[in-house]
């Protein structure tokens, strides 16, 4: 008898506990913002308001970073993401033009940008972006603090901008607009491009084009210099000690030479290594530069990086043909 009531009792216990500890982290929270600059009432407001959300867990669990390459780039490079993102070039040149100019970032890299995150705006996320938020910050221990914190930026910014908390909508992972900002990436990067007293990404072309030349630009993208390039291994190559592990390059010509790449020049500065799946089995190894890594602070994955990449190319051959 006792243990059967044990065996009723524990799920509710359990609930219980972790009631009680959620409670303590959004206390906690509170705090913690107030002493950012929100008011109390609003962060309480803001708690009540958003909802925890199952499919944001289910959605962060399975992300398509984790394919392999193979299976990765098919998502991104189409034909019809290329014919969207040529015409989207050009209604848009002016603007294009004018970020390249002040910010020194090539049209297609920003358009790549463009076509990966949100196929141009036409798919900007289902999520509301305080729910989602909300779920990851409290809901998610793997990365709470990093979601938590970001929940509060996304507070500060709804406030700055004037928008009622449970409109913007954006990725499960709260990410937002054309160009797919998080909070703080919206609050630090994102420009006034156009100058008409707003930072919009969402609805602005001028405003998100100029945000992600201004993001780039502030993570050292180098104007025209090499991003990445197809290598060969010697036959006796051991080059797990030169792969890119996600951090700074840190590599020279020196140590990948001696780790058995085939350099096919000479080089001056830091560079990495990536092995890219391109069939199931069948690997390929591309040397990269610092402006890879540049595009990596936008998304961390070189799969990602590496789609940008091309697909930018593509763009950029595609405007080459129709002039």
């Amino acid at each position: 008898m006792k243990k059967r009531i044990i065996r009723w009792a524990a799920p509710l216990l359990l609930g219980a506990l972790a009631s009680v500890q959620a409670s303590e982290q959004e206390q906690a929270f509170v705090a913690q913002w107030q002493q950012q600059g929100l008011s109390e009432s609003y962060l309480n407001q803001a708690l009540e308001l958003a909802k925890k959300d199952q499919a944001v867990l289910d959605a962060i669990q399975r992300p398509w970073e984790a394919k392999p390459w193979y299976q990765y780039y098919p998502i991104f490079l189409t034909e019809k993401r290329l014919a969207a993102g040529l015409a989207y070039w050009q209604e848009h040149q002016a603007l294009f033009d004018q970020a390249y100019e002040e910010f020194g970032v090539e049209p297609e890299i920003i358009l790549a940008i463009l076509g990966v995150e949100t196929f141009y705006g036409t798919y900007m996320g289902k999520y509301p972006v305080l729910n989602a938020l909300y779920t990851l910050g409290f809901h998610y221990p793997p990365r709470q603090s990093f979601f938590r914190k970001e929940f509060g930026h996304f507070l500060q910014l709804a406030q700055e901008q004037g928008w009622e908390l449970d409109k913007p909508m954006g990725s499960y992972a709260g990410a937002m607009g054309l160009g797919q900002f998080i909070p703080s990436s919206y609050q630090a990067y994102a420009v006034d491009f156009d100058q008409d007293g707003q930072r919009d990404l969402f609805d602005n072309p001028a405003d998100a084009i100029g945000s992600v030349a201004n993001y780039f630009a502030r993570h050292r993208w180098q104007r025209g210099g090499p991003v990445t390039e197809t290598v060969s291994l010697k036959g006796d190559a051991q080059v797990d000690s030169v792969l890119w592990n996600g951090r700074r390059l840190s590599q020279d010509a020196d140590t990948m030479t001696a780790a058995g790449v085939q350099l096919p020049q000479a080089y001056e500065g830091k560079l990495g290594l990536v092995k890219l799946e391109v069939a199931e089995g069948q690997f390929e190894y591309q040397l990269v530069h610092p402006n890879f890594y540049s595009i990596t602070r936008y998304n961390h994955s070189p799969l990602y990086a590496m789609a940008v990449w091309q697909f930018s190319q593509q763009l950029k051959q595609a405007m080459a043909d129709a002039r």
